[in-house]
């Protein structure tokens, strides 16, 4: 598989690699509420024709997000419901 986020980071991506890293990163998601959401917000982006937030962020804030969610795609950085539970159940 191409590692999109390195090749985001060295900013060598054209328009059909980025679409179709967008789309490898979708089609990995089988939550279909999750598919809606992301759905309404890229409808959202591209309605406005700016991608608010999005632009104010700083080169490096940008890429921090892209990795942290290429990072929350690998099945070894997630922990299990009941671990984080447990630990934040005082604030539930």
């Amino acid at each position: 598989m191409i590692n999109f986020v390195a090749l985001i980071k060295n900013k060598k991506m054209d328009i059909i690699q980025l679409k179709s890293g967008i789309y490898s990163l979708i089609n990995q998601i089988d939550n279909v509420e999750l598919l809606k959401e992301y759905y309404i917000e890229l409808e959202k982006i591209i309605q406005s024709g700016k991608s608010g937030i999005w632009n104010s962020l700083s080169e490096e804030q940008k890429n921090e997000v892209l990795l942290s969610y290429a990072e929350s795609e690998m099945e070894e950085n997630l922990i299990d419901e009941n671990v984080v539970m447990d630990k934040y159940k005082k604030w539930l």
